[in-house]
């Protein structure tokens, strides 16, 4: 084994040790579940299965010894609990599924068991994903691991504070709203949320079915190419968001100068949009510092910085929170105690069972969503709302192509504050819905969007920097993505104690 440690080393690099026998898959699972179990007061993790974990991790030293060769293989992950998984309870982060056992994983975990990759846990996240701080768990709240009275940001909070306080090199988290972007942000990781429809929603419990998508965080771009590669991928007999679109090599441009740029000024020729509706008085001063140095770098790159505008962006707010808690009000009219899920010890009737059932297994976030949701859709408010909700998304989406015949990548803040203290926003729900005004647009359009460490804040809290490419430009982004991490080192920045 190398001096570095295994919790300290980040996808390809476990790959490549395991790989040459310098530690094993096995070895490097029980390492990385005692430091899971050793921050057990981070909150990040729902649930292990030790026996399982090292099963898989046998089975990977397995096929390493017979000669297999994969650039996931043996390496430790774990997965957002809005994936159903096999031999791991499926929660949701919701009472309403406590204990719930799958009889079948989600596409997404399949195709990283695929690729060798080893299960070591459930992580936290805000109930059926509503949320952007984590304090919606059933299960209590994570805490970022720069400052643990601070939120990590939702809902994939689980997901961020187990890569940022090393307790796993990568991990799968979901985006509906900006739900891998912003925790990316508040913990100093990567994280992209793919095109619309590029993986698979099969056996991720649903949210807003027309938002939400699957995607990888990790340390840095070059881990989160190699997850995505193994995640992505039609699955048109399962899932008919999913898009029959090939599979590709997200790695394939990583760390090659774009056509025409030099090995010193590999940017060279993009030209990085900036929209002015990011920039305004709404964000914070130490994010817009942090994030102007970050374009300075890119400058330096050889990338141009144009002027942009996304007039409709302020719109996003009431259109996302409209139309995601109408499909939320579909989608979660399932849980009503009958075939699974919780099922209240007292009840009068049918009815009464729904009623009570449905109180008591949904927290607060989830009970005002289905009941905006269900208002929405009701006879009378369908067209004034739901219907001109779906058309200025189809507006907000327009804004975004307009800009792509400016520029090829759009920048900007991931999140307009630094993460806010647990506790801090919960009186006021629309303080915390309008954390999410830069992630939203994106999410609205379908386009592809990562989050990328980008520097401190006031207090030393992370900062990330938001880049949005047009459909399909997942290889190209996490390309600009890449150079940035070659040329800066905030992606390697530890919270201190971990």
């Amino acid at each position: 084994m190398s001096s570095k440690q295994i919790h300290e080393m980040g996808v390809a690099e476990l790959a490549t040790a395991i790989a040459d026998k310098k530690t094993s898959a096995a070895e490097a699972a029980q390492a990385l579940l005692g430091r899971a179990k050793q921050h057990e007061n981070l909150g990040a993790y729902l649930a292990f299965n030790e026996d399982l974990t090292l099963s898989q991790a046998k089975s990977a030293d397995a096929r390493i010894a017979a000669g297999e060769r994969g650039p996931l293989l043996g390496v430790p992950l774990a997965h957002k609990d809005i994936f159903v998984t096999q031999g791991f309870p499926s929660t949701a982060g919701s009472k309403m599924l406590q204990g719930y056992q799958s009889p079948f994983d989600a596409t997404v975990v399949a195709k990283l068991a695929q690729a060798g990759a080893v299960t070591l846990g459930k992580l936290n996240c805000d109930e059926f994903a509503m949320g952007g701080s984590n304090e919606n768990s059933a299960y209590g709240v994570a805490r970022n691991p720069w400052d643990i009275d601070r939120v990590p940001g939702g809902s994939s909070g689980g997901s961020a504070v187990a890569v940022a306080a090393r307790l796993a090199p990568a991990v799968t988290g979901t985006d509906t709203g900006g739900s891998i972007r912003q925790p990316a942000s508040f913990c100093n990781v990567t994280g992209i949320k793919p095109t619309y429809g590029r993986c698979s929603r099969y056996g991720m419990i649903a949210f807003a079915s027309s938002l939400d998508q699957a995607g990888p965080m990790a340390r840095s771009a070059a881990d989160c190419a190699m997850l995505l590669t193994a995640m992505a991928g039609p699955d048109i007999d399962r899932d008919s968001t999913s898009l029959d679109h090939p599979a590709e090599d997200y790695t394939r441009l990583l760390g090659t100068p774009r056509e025409g740029a030099s090995a010193a000024q590999p940017l060279k020729g993009l030209r990085i949009g900036l929209p002015r509706e990011f920039f305004g008085e709404g964000c914070a001063p130490d994010v817009v510092a942090a994030v102007r140095a970050a374009l300075s770098e890119y400058e330096k790159l050889g990338a141009t910085l144009v002027d942009i505008s996304l007039p409709r962006t302020e719109l996003s707010i009431p259109v996302y929170y409209i139309i995601a808690p109408a499909e939320a009000s579909s989608n979660l009219s399932r849980f009503d105690g009958v075939k699974f899920g919780h099922r209240a010890a007292q009840y009068d009737d049918l009815i009464d069972m729904y009623k009570k059932s449905r109180s008591e297994g949904f927290g607060p976030e989830v009970q005002r969503r289905i009941m905006i949701g269900t208002y929405v859709l009701s006879h009378g408010y369908y067209d004034a709302y739901y219907l001109k909700a779906q058309q200025i998304r189809r507006l907000i989406a327009q804004d975004f192509q307009n800009a792509f015949t400016q520029c090829d990548v759009i920048a900007g803040p991931a999140a307009p504050t630094t993460a806010w203290k647990i506790g801090e926003m919960s009186d006021d729900p629309v303080a915390n819905y309008l954390a999410d005004i830069f992630t939203l647009p994106a999410s609205l359009a379908g386009l592809p969007g990562m989050s990328v460490p980008a520097g401190f804040g006031s207090g030393q809290l992370p900062v990330g920097l938001q880049l949005i490419g047009n459909y399909f430009q997942e290889a190209a982004l996490l390309q600009t993505a890449h150079a940035f991490q070659e040329a800066t080192d905030w992606h390697t920045k530890t919270p201190e104690g971990f």
